[in-house]
């Protein structure tokens, strides 16, 4: 298993980028979904309350399950945000976000058994390699903006264990429609309604990290909101990592029905993927304190969108002139989907670019520009479409780039 892991497209992008900042290039990095912490801070009052829980000794294990004040701060909170009401026991606490989608995966399937996702996603393909899951990948399409639609799905439920879904969606930034998620959720209730007793049921893991961070008009909308006879059969994955520029603080939950939460707990008390104590402390200081979530929420979600405009304006001008590019409005989480239909065309120095991994290094070294492929998330190499994450560049740098880009683009035959 090991052996035939293959490592992230993400990581290796970024990390080759990176390199070349260090070494003192001028690049926008629009790949990691993480953020620069002299661009996007976390918030100062939480940052106060870690410092101040290291401070006071918390610095031992924390529970197994997370500390009981955060895990009641995040019912709280929930019920409080989206109406979601569940009890502080049905909630695990974990180092953010990813042990989470794993022990969700280990907790329910078994090797050999059928995981449903949509393409581009983020890692799915990696958990079921980790679980000796099959991987059904569904394609997705940009008139439904990437999201997967009922009918797209409904050929592939029977029979599945795991139904993987997220949104606001990481690659694309886009969301389930009220309608779209609600006919998804009528096909989960009429599997489940087809099995026999002695059948696995088809669960709903659903990643909603993003959730904070929708712009606009946009609107969250979550299963069992949507359909409460949904409740038994949909694990949450949740955090702080996202919305509150977080992702190294590690602090992750997952909520859903007790006999699956439970398993999960089991299995992250062995491998001991919890998150620290003081930062879990801290958080539960943090998630009661409405003025300064709020406030904190209202001034990062303008920056991220502006990020996002810019960039998504800045394309569409070029669309407006003639290139051949394109890209969707920006409607939550940190990334821009993008359009570069350019493969078959050559570069200066002579190569005809097939694939848009090679159309990543021509920009990263023309344009000084990083962006990641779909074909990271699980669609063709050949797909021209590309996420672009602003988390990490500033605004001035975002701006600099899309003249790059005109220039990198003419230069191409």
């Amino acid at each position: 298993m090991a052996g035939s892991l293959i490592g992230s497209e993400i990581i290796k992008i970024g990390n080759e980028v990176n390199d070349m900042i260090r070494k003192g290039e001028q690049i926008c990095n629009l790949t990691i979904g993480d953020f620069d912490p002299a661009i996007f801070p976390i918030p100062a009052e939480l940052q106060h309350e870690i410092t101040a829980a290291y401070q006071a000794g918390h610095t031992n294990y924390p529970p197994a399950n997370g500390m009981a004040a955060l895990r009641e701060a995040a019912t709280a909170f929930t019920k409080e945000r989206l109406g979601l009401a569940y009890s502080p026991a049905d909630v695990l606490v974990a180092g953010g976000s990813r042990p989470l989608i794993y022990a969700t995966y280990l907790a329910l399937v078994d090797p050999g058994d059928r995981v449903v996702f949509p393409v581009p996603s983020w890692n799915n393909n990696h958990y079921c390699h980790l679980s000796g899951a099959e991987a059904v990948m569904i394609e997705t399409s940009p008139e439904n903006n990437f999201m997967p639609t009922a009918e797209e799905l409904a050929p592939h439920l029977a029979g599945a264990t795991l139904l993987a879904l997220c949104s606001p969606l990481n690659p694309t930034g886009t969301v389930f429609t009220k309608e779209n998620l609600e006919a998804i959720c009528d096909l989960v209730i009429a599997e489940n309604q087809r099995r026999q007793p002695d059948e696995k049921p088809l669960y709903v893991l659903y990643d909603q990290i993003y959730w904070m961070l929708t712009f606009g008009q946009t609107v969250h909308f979550d299963p069992v909101n949507l359909r409460p006879e949904l409740r038994d059969y949909v694990v949450y994955i949740d955090g702080i990592s996202k919305c509150l520029a977080a992702t190294g603080v590690r602090v992750g939950y997952a909520f859903g029905p007790a006999v699956v939460i439970d398993k999960m707990k089991a299995i992250l008390g062995h491998v001991g993927a919890w998150a620290p104590k003081a930062e879990q402390v801290a958080t539960a200081e943090f998630l009661p304190n409405t003025p300064a979530v709020d406030g904190f929420i209202t001034a990062f979600k303008h920056n991220i969108q502006r990020s996002l405009e810019t960039l998504h304006s800045g394309l569409q001008e070029l669309k407006a002139a003639g290139y051949p590019v394109d890209s969707i409005v920006p409607m939550g989480a940190i990334y821009l989907t993008a359009k570069l239909d350019v493969l078959g065309k050559t570069t200066p120095a002579g190569q005809v670019l097939s694939t848009t991994k090679e159309l990543t290094s021509y920009l990263i070294s023309e344009a000084r520009l990083a962006l990641v492929p779909f074909s990271a998330f699980g669609t063709s190499d050949t797909a021209p479409w590309f996420r672009m994450s602003v988390g990490g560049a500033s605004l001035a740098s975002v701006e600099a780039a899309l003249p790059r880009l005109r220039a990198a683009l003419d230069a191409l035959k």
